[in-house]
C-alpha cells in the first residue's frame, strides 16, 4: 500500500515583519486566520492553513507580504481535510 507524505510548510508566503505598519488588513481579509497581530506588527500564526490564495498581498498597503497565488491551493484544500476529520495529518504525527 502506497503511504501519503504529508508536506508541511511548502508555501510561498512570506513576510517581512520589519516593514509592517500593523494595519491588520492582512488578518481581515485572510479566509484562514493565517495570520494575527502581536506588538502592533502581522506574524504569520499558521502557516500551514495558507492556501496562497493571494488576498493579503494584494490588500498590504506598503508590500511587506509575498505569495505566489494560486500555488498552494490544491496543498491548502487537503489540509482543511485532513484538520476536518482529524486524521493528524495537518500538525500530527500522520501519514509521514
Amino acid at each position: 500500500m502506497k503511504r501519503f507524505r504529508y508536506l508541511k510548510n511548502v508555501t510561498t508566503l512570506e513576510l517581512e515583519p520589519a516593514g509592517c505598519i500593523g494595519c491588520g488588513r492582512c488578518v481581515e481579509v485572510c479566509p484562514h486566520q493565517v495570520f494575527e497581530i502581536a506588538g502592533k506588527r502581522a506574524l504569520i500564526a499558521d502557516r500551514d492553513a495558507c492556501m496562497e490564495c493571494g488576498a493579503c498581498a494584494r490588500n498590504c498597503p506598503v508590500g511587506v507580504i509575498r505569495v505566489d497565488a494560486g500555488v498552494g491551493c490544491a496543498t491548502g484544500l487537503i489540509n482543511e481535510w485532513l484538520r476536518e476529520r482529524k486524521l493528524g495529518g495537518a500538525g500530527g504525527g500522520c501519514c509521514s
